[in-house]
């Protein structure tokens, strides 16, 4: 098994994630996930799908499309209130729309609807992240241009919500603690990646129907490790491209992935089976960030990782792993299996 002492398991399911009887109440414990974002022109297709959506866009009547669009996705959030485990998370990517429609333009704003739909599922709302896309449009002008009271700002940011189900998760008994720490994240990245405000690009899309709306890897890849431990068990009921699969892997969580679409599943299936280079090359870095941190001689670090070989800035780092994923093949069923050893 390629010098594999571990191994995480992912599932890749071709279905509504509005229906998801094949997964138990209570055994995920963290979605990550971005939905097709409503009144956003590209997804008006799929959304279209319901009568009331296409009923209320042909009568040029926005808010009413954006509620029926919010009611289709209300059902799969339903559904990850199902499937999670008490003190579990949910981080949603959404970003607001902007449209002219019955002859007026206006903000539809996606994240208050979305973060209505949780609170009233018995989530608990926390901070949420300003992911800020770094961009080099050059013209950012919106409505009347430079002239008074008819221009608009322009939206250059997502927000990823950052929701918990009830009260905060416990970690009970020995073995459990242990998973805790050694899922722990390094200091100075503790400093970033809990920082309210993320600024990087986003990932190039393509165009019509080959558009993804996919978000970075990067995002995924904090997400997993700021709410999740070692072993647990991440979902994404718009899988899109799999990054929330791949970057699962990297952290060795296990994951599961929902795609309606077919070709959008087998594409991201073969994205997770050719990804353990990738999935490796960042939690490489990690390492090599942490090192160049260190030897900086910026803090002093009073504590030893001995399993990592450094030191460390706080005791909870010191029992901090970090394995490499050194392959992803096929499993039983519909499952990939990904071997993890730890970085040499």
């Amino acid at each position: 098994m390629n010098g594999a002492e571990a191994t995480t398991t992912h599932q890749v399911h071709t279905a509504d994630s509005a229906r998801l009887s094949f997964l138990r109440a209570g055994s995920v414990d963290l979605t990550v996930t971005s939905p097709p974002y409503p009144m956003i022109k590209q997804w008006d297709a799929e959304f279209a799908a319901d009568p009331k959506v296409a009923a209320a866009l042909a009568a040029k009547d926005g808010p009413a499309a954006f509620e029926a669009m919010h009611r289709q996705i209300d059902a799969v959030w339903r559904q990850v209130a199902r499937v999670t485990r008490p003190g579990g998370f949910a981080c949603i990517n959404v970003g607001d729309a902007t449209r002219s429609i019955g002859g007026s333009f206006r903000l539809f704003a996606n994240h208050v609807r979305v973060t209505t739909a949780f609170l009233r599922l018995d989530f608990v709302c926390l901070p949420p992240i300003v992911w800020r896309k770094e961009t080099n449009a050059p013209n950012k002008f919106m409505g009347s241009g430079m002239l008074p009271a008819g221009a608009y700002v322009t939206l250059e940011h997502e927000l990823i919500l950052v929701l918990r189900k009830g009260a905060p998760r416990t970690f009970d008994g020995a073995a459990e603690r242990r998973r805790r720490r050694q899922s722990a994240v390094f200091w100075e990245e503790r400093n970033q990646w809990f920082s309210d405000l993320w600024t990087f690009k986003g990932v190039r899309q393509g165009k019509g129907a080959d558009r993804t709306g996919a978000f970075p890897f990067e995002l995924a890849f904090r997400l997993v490790h700021m709410y999740s431990a070692r072993g647990d068990v991440v979902l994404d009921p718009f899988l899109g491209t799999g990054t929330v699969c791949l970057a699962a892997a990297a952290g060795r969580r296990n994951s599961v992935g929902v795609e309606r679409a077919p070709k959008r599943a087998a594409n991201a299936r073969q994205v997770l089976l050719g990804g353990a280079r990738e999935a490796s090359r960042r939690t490489k870095a990690r390492l090599e960030s942490h090192r160049r941190f260190a030897d900086s001689g910026a803090r002093e670090l009073r504590y030893h990782n001995d399993a990592l070989g450094m030191p460390v800035m706080t005791r909870q780092e010191t029992d901090l792993r970090l394995d490499q994923v050194v392959g992803i093949e096929e499993g039983e069923g519909e499952a990939l299996v990904a071997l993890h050893a730890p970085l040499p």
